[in-house]
């Protein structure tokens, strides 16, 4: 089992910034490639960002393409999400994700074996 402890959530104003992380234990860290995923309130949860166990190579959805980043410290046992610019439509609850990647080194955009319990992020207007 690997777990996934969330932090850094907290209400913004639009335009503003936060930087959430992700501390995980119990496994290899640097065998897992990583994500971030959000629900927002009556909606689905969905893929934000991730990526590679080496951090060869990240992927974001369009919506926070230049404005999210992405990072890991595998010395360190944790994902980054920065967040810049932000937007009351980025309001949700974000989830870090984990998925066992022994040979691959790319993202995944599913099939995430850990989550995280998540941290709330509101963005006011």
């Amino acid at each position: 089992q690997m777990q996934l402890v969330e932090s850094g959530g907290g209400l913004v104003q639009a335009g503003g910034s936060l930087r959430l992380s992700c501390a995980a234990s119990g496994r290899t860290f640097s065998n897992y490639g990583l994500g971030w995923f959000r629900q927002a309130p009556g909606k689905e949860r969905e893929f934000v960002v991730a990526i590679g166990k080496n951090s060869s190579s990240t992927y974001s959805i369009d919506s926070v393409k230049g404005r999210f980043t992405i990072s890991r410290d595998n010395a360190k046992n944790t994902v980054y999400l920065q967040m810049n610019s932000l937007k009351p439509e980025d309001t949700a609850v974000y989830y870090c994700a984990s998925v066992w990647s022994p040979i691959r080194s790319g993202y995944y955009t599913g099939g995430y074996d850990y989550w995280g319990q998540g941290t709330q992020v509101t963005v006011s207007s």
